[in-house]
């Protein structure tokens, strides 16, 4: 190959007189090769100064984002910190409101349960002073105090004395709300003691009786005032993270009125940074915080995180100097070759060969006219091939309209593009490729660099495939449909076409993954997700969002009807598709909530709540169904209440908030056994310490498959503790524990509940299981033998609210019980209403007859238990023959407060 030519400038016209025309003409004076690098030197350095102050930038903005998140956090820590010591205040203001007179000793009990210094370890005193109405006014005098190691101080105190605690204690009363007191020194810090001020949170106590609603009703009917008093510094130390007072010089100040005051310093040795301050305004009780936060100046360490671009980009700017220098001095040195060395020109033109042979890029060179390749690189024709040198440049390219026509006049020196380049036998590759005009022997060429990349092409391309797909079925995964959601709602608020969100939830698809296993489940996921796609339009939006749940954003929606239309052609398809595995079919169907997207300002989590509320309430409605989100839609409602309620109950076990009560039952004939019966109740205790009834919960439990788990604490309870249940201790005759119609589906419960027998040596005489009618009739089969298991081992079975399911008598010669009780609903009625009171007749004659026990409920006075003793009824249960008690061994959980 001949050497190239970046310039046609002509030859001299002419020579001097008696000069040689094959004496070579000297070469002109060109830039420096050393002028050429140090301009990329300096261009280099100052892209790199660039990228490195962008860096810094960057940097510096995102830790301004995270220093600002945790001014954000101590705020709201000191705020919670302020209404936890609210509840405390509320949970003693309680016990004021229960009773008409609250005791000395009732006030230090509560407080010992509450324990209000493991969660405020500031806390100075919780006291009680009583209203006494004076000649000069209304006084307030400490009356209680706890604790009272270090608060002798406070015994008998006239708040009146104290200014700051004073105007608390009026506020509080006149607004009936929580008020915090100015800082001020508390009374226990005498003598000597560093001064530490303190601040009291107070609210009133009233009469007993409906809340008062004007100021003067509270001024006439206040009784007292309650305060908590806090050291200043602890309190807010304790709501400060360490991490905080590391990062931060943390000031707070009283700025309620135009006396600032400050409450709080963590000034520290290290200097802070002045001109950055973080301010938070903090209002509660009254009185108004500001917060400010200086960070610490960090002392550099030699090596900053902005400067980590800077050793890269000196090193590229003195390479690609180098390289300047090198391509610069290269060039020079063949125009000097070819301007003084024309004998060696052949030599040049082999090295030349020699180094383009090497190269491991493309290198090949065509003819500016009709593209025909006229030279190709040993590595051009190892990639596409020996006959390369037969082809033309535009025959390369998998679309040649990506080749620029350089035939066209243009300044610059060469095009980069990149571009799928195809070898002879057709196969395709991607490469970088460089394409530059040139001049050899004054014809003009085509010089084509080409880089193979398609590795790396393909591994940028699997990589974003895998960071938005679901790897299973190959559709758009969670986060990549919550990010297109998130662009229509964007564009929703510029008024743009309607669209429509569709839930998906597969029915009854946990049974297939039981009966198949998960391989089988996966499979179908992954064949029907391919079955849903084919009904969607090419701009509707497909996605797994986990699980057995799908996602669907159809665009271009006008109305409702064309929304309906949408979601029921997907759920028509999977109801019609059937799904076969290993010689086994199965048909699967789906309910489906949809959410119309028309309206500015929803909020993504909104959108996927209602979305979800949609799906459950197609769910509820029998399944196989589409439902439209409605905001009037109580069930929803009431699903937001449950889910909380189920979250609760996950965690109950592991929480200690389960209680088990008993209820003793009434022997209404003298020759029955002695020895107490008794039946067994759940309760959940909440915050505050309150026994919930079951039928706050138990719906929520029920809905979302945990009566299995709370039925099992029950029974393990039960039986762990079996001679601690009552007080007659090992006396006790018998208890009776419920269980749920989801736990005598479990055939493993029967054998768990004889393994714990004989774990805890209980009698099985002594142990009765009881079941509701419901759910006897309902799978009559499995109960008769989830009782039979049970009586073979010596326990006894019941069948409780018995009567309500409208069923025939005849069942019970089928079903292996020892007792029937009665559904309270007819004793309630039974004075009163005949039909009742004959029904109560019959289920007691008959249970005579079968050799049973007949229990009563709901049994409330004196002339329901004649007559019930009259019918033969053995035993009687209610609310006014005996409260539900905690179990004895739980005395120490349970509340100071009456019995549920």
């Amino acid at each position: 190959m001949r050497a190239i030519k970046r310039s046609t400038a002509p030859a001299p016209p002419d020579t001097r007189p008696g000069q040689d025309r094959d004496t070579p003409t000297p070469a002109p004076r060109r830039f420096s090769p050393y002028g050429w690098s140090l301009l990329a030197l300096l261009l280099g350095l100052a892209l790199t100064m660039l990228l490195r102050h962008q860096q810094i930038q960057r940097e510096q903005a995102a830790q301004e984002l995270a220093r600002s998140a945790l001014v954000d956090k101590s705020s709201v820590a000191l705020v919670t910190q302020l209404q936890s010591a609210e509840t405390l205040l509320r949970a003693v203001q309680s016990l004021f409101l229960s009773s008409d007179e609250v005791s000395e000793r009732e006030f230090a009990n509560i407080y010992a349960n509450l324990q209000p210094r493991r969660r405020f370890p500031s806390l100075q005193a919780l006291a009680y002073a009583r209203k006494e109405v004076r000649a000069d006014g209304d006084h307030y005098v400490t009356t209680w105090v706890q604790p009272l190691t270090g608060n002798a101080a406070l015994a008998g105190l006239d708040v009146n004395a104290q200014p700051n605690n004073l105007l608390g204690v009026i506020e509080s009363r006149d607004s009936d709300l929580p008020t915090l007191s100015a800082p001020f020194r508390l009374a226990q810090q005498v003598g000597t003691m560093p001064r530490d001020d303190g601040i009291t949170l107070r609210i009133p106590i009233f009469s007993p009786g409906p809340p008062p609603v004007s100021v003067g009703e509270r001024r006439r009917r206040e009784t007292g005032s309650l305060a908590v008093s806090f050291r200043l510094s602890g309190l807010i130390g304790n709501a400060l993270s360490p991490d905080v007072t590391q990062i931060f010089r943390v000031r707070i100040t009283d700025v309620t009125d135009a006396r600032e005051r400050l409450l709080f310093d963590s000034t520290t040795t290290a200097p802070v940074d002045g001109s950055k301050d973080f301010q938070r305004r903090i209002a509660y009780g009254g009185r108004v915080w500001r917060m400010d936060m200086q960070p610490h100046v960090v002392a550099q360490t030699g090596f900053d995180l902005g400067d980590s671009a800077l050793p890269v980009g000196v090193l590229a700017s003195l390479l690609l100097a180098m390289l300047v220098f090198t391509i610069a001095s290269t060039r020079q040195r063949a125009i000097a070759l070819a301007w003084h060395m024309t004998r060696r020109y052949r030599e040049s033109e082999e090295r030349f060969r020699a180094l383009n042979e090497l190269l491991p890029a493309l290198v090949l060179l065509a003819d500016a006219d009709d593209g025909a390749i006229t030279y190709a690189n040993r590595a051009s024709r190892e990639r596409l091939g020996e006959s390369v040198d037969r082809r033309r440049l535009s025959d390369l390219f998998e679309d040649a309209r990506l080749l620029p026509d350089l035939r066209q006049p243009d300044t610059r020196d060469f095009h980069r593009i990149s571009a799928a380049l195809c070898d002879e036998q057709g196969l395709r590759f991607w490469a970088d490729v460089a394409l530059s005009k040139v001049v050899l022997d004054g014809a003009e060429k085509l010089l084509m660099v080409a880089i193979d990349v398609t590795e790396q092409r393909q591994l940028n391309e699997m990589l974003s495939f895998q960071a938005s797909h679901d790897a299973l079925t190959e559709l758009y995964n969670r986060r990549e449909f919550e990010s297109r959601l998130q662009g229509i709602l964007n564009a929703t608020e510029t008024g743009a076409p309607m669209a429509v969100l569709l839930y998906i939830d597969l029915d009854q698809f946990k049974l297939i993954n039981d009966t198949s296993g998960h391989i089988a489940g996966d499979h179908l996921l992954a064949q029907l997700a391919a079955t849903m796609h084919k009904q969607l339009s090419a701009s509707d939006v497909l996605a797994r969002l986990g699980g057995d749940e799908f996602g669907v954003l159809a665009l271009d929606i006008p109305d409702r009807q064309a929304a309906e239309a949408v979601a029921e052609r997907v759920r028509h398809c999977i109801d019609q598709w059937v799904f076969v595995w290993e010689q086994r079919s199965y048909t699967v169907s789906a309910s489906i909530g949809v959410v119309m997207i028309d309206q500015p300002g929803m909020t993504m989590k909104d959108l996927l709540a209602r979305a979800d509320t949609a799906c459950y309430m197609a769910k509820e409605l029998g399944r196989n169904r589409v439902h439209f989100y409605s905001e009037r839609d109580d069930e929803a409602a009431r699903r937001r209440g449950e889910m909380e309620w189920a979250n609760r109950l996950r965690w109950a076990v592991d929480e200690q908030r389960l209680v088990l009560v008993y209820q003793e039952l009434t022997p209404l004939s003298p020759r029955l056994e002695s020895g107490p019966r008794v039946e067994l109740l759940l309760r959940f205790r909440d915050d505050s310490g309150t026994l919930v009834l079951p039928g706050v919960f138990m719906p929520a439990a029920e809905r979302y498959s945990l009566m299995p788990m709370l039925d099992r604490w029950v029974v393990e309870t039960a039986l762990a503790h079996f001679d601690q249940l009552h007080p007659a201790g090992a006396d006790l005759r018998l208890a009776t524990i419920n269980l749920s119609g989801a736990s005598v589906e479990d055939d493993a419960l029967a054998d768990l509940i004889i393994a714990l027998l004989k774990k805890h040596r209980v009698a099985p005489s002594r142990v009765c299981f009881e079941i509701t009618e419901t759910v006897a009739v309902r799978n009559l089969s499995r109960v008769a033998r989830f009782m039979e298991q049970l009586r073979q081992v010596g326990c006894k079975t019941a069948l409780d609210d018995f009567g309500v399911g409208m069923s025939s008598f005849a069942y019970l010669k089928n079903l292996p019980i020892d007792i029937i009780k009665i559904d309270g609903s007819f004793i309630r009625d039974m004075l009163t209403d005949p039909v009742s009171h004959a029904i109560v007749r019959a289920v007691a004659d008959i249970g005579q007859r079968l050799g049973l026990e007949v229990v009563a409920e709901w049994v409330a006075d004196e002339e329901t238990l004649r007559v019930l003793t009259a019918m033969g009824v053995s035993h009687a249960q209610g609310f006014s023959l005996h409260a539900p008690e905690p179990a004895r061994f739980q005395y120490a959980a349970a509340p100071s407060a009456s019995p549920p």
